[in-house]
């Protein structure tokens, strides 16, 4: 962990003298909108994780998405360009698993809701997988599978009501796909609470379990997480204590970043993988009140963001602006809400 840059209240993006991979020794590189969208990879990550493995850090894969197993993930990867084997790949169905089978006698039936990776990880954990509550399950497990419908939340609904212990790999409303962002776990999730009334226990990020899994399958001393996420990816970096790098190839925008609460704040940010192999611009504070980076100059007047300057890379601009908007939430008075940023993202290209 880079002590230096994580703190409890963060008002601007880190700098790093180092290029990431010099700085940390593992990169905990979530999937979906990061390195790959749907079967293909996204722009720049397979040169770039090769650069970074090259480099000397350790890449481990860490997704909140419980259909697939390990090793189908890593096939899927190396098939991509990108070398893993299955002890690379970490995911929400490992730590869900680990949180039942903390809860229930070994050996125990566990109702899965979900697919392959589920079952697999609760075998793992020596728990048997049942499909119906007629065959005496002990808890409940949901986590995210395209083939998941009507009848398998249904059965979820029944045990759930019967008072067993309901675990979710995760609460992703959304997961992006090659034709677009379609519904995740968290939206299957939802049918199941609406129906009884409960609310489960979750394992993925942004929550400690998915922490703990992690860190216990990778031993990782100086980890960076790498997300596009920040109500998952990022929260759970801060959850954890250790610092994270938001890329834009997924679902978050920079208007979105702007608004963030703290919880919600990345160490550092990159357009994509790419900002792993390079150093980091610092954010520095100027006369007045606005913050610079790159050529950039960020300030808020009347509740607007305002931009100054001309710079080489519009990512500087953006750190800049981060810089400005995040301190002006954190000093506003109750019930002023963010500044208006849209015409600065608009001069950024954004």
């Amino acid at each position: 962990m880079n002590d230096t840059a994580t703190t409890a209240r963060r008002t601007a993006p880190a700098g790093s003298d180092r290029p990431l991979t010099e700085a940390y020794d593992t990169a905990l590189l979530d999937l979906d909108g990061v390195v790959y969208a749907g079967p293909d990879a996204i722009a720049h990550a397979v040169e770039s994780l090769d650069a970074a493995r090259d480099a000397g850090m350790r890449l481990a894969y860490v997704t909140n998405n419980a259909s697939r197993p390990p090793q189908v993930v890593a096939d899927h990867l190396t098939e991509l360009g990108v070398p893993a084997e299955a002890g690379d790949v970490i995911n929400s169905a490992q730590a869900a698993a680990r949180l039942v089978a903390d809860k229930v006698p070994a050996g125990s039936k566990v109702l899965v809701i979900g697919g392959a990776g589920l079952v697999e990880a609760v075998a793992e954990r020596g728990l048997v997988a049942v499909r119906s509550l007629d065959e005496g399950p002990a808890a409940v497990v949901q986590g995210y599978d395209p083939s998941v419908g009507w009848a398998q939340l249904a059965e979820a609904s029944y045990a759930v009501q019967e008072g067993l212990p309901w675990v979710a790999s995760n609460t992703d409303l959304t997961i992006p796909t090659a034709r677009g962002i379609a519904p995740g776990n968290g939206t299957l999730v939802a049918a199941v609470r609406a129906a009884t009334g409960v609310e489960p226990e979750v394992a993925g990020k942004p929550m400690p379990p998915m922490h703990r899994e992690t860190v216990l399958r990778t031993g990782a001393r100086r980890p960076l997480v790498v997300g596009d996420r920040l109500d998952t990816d990022i929260e759970g970096a801060h959850n954890g204590g250790v610092d994270s790098l938001l890329v834009f190839t997924g679902v978050t925008t920079p208007a979105q970043l702007l608004t963030a609460p703290v919880e919600h704040r990345p160490t550092y940010l990159a357009e994509d993988l790419r900002g792993l192999l390079l150093a980091q611009p610092a954010v520095e504070p100027v006369d007045g009140g606005g913050f610079a980076c790159g050529g950039w100059t960020a300030s808020v007047a009347e509740g607007v963001l305002r931009l100054a300057g001309v710079g080489e890379d519009r990512y500087d601009g953006l750190r800049a602006l981060c810089a400005a908007a995040w301190t002006a939430l954190d000093g506003g008075a109750a019930g002023t809400g963010a500044p208006d940023g849209r015409k600065a993202l608009a001069d950024l290209g954004f």
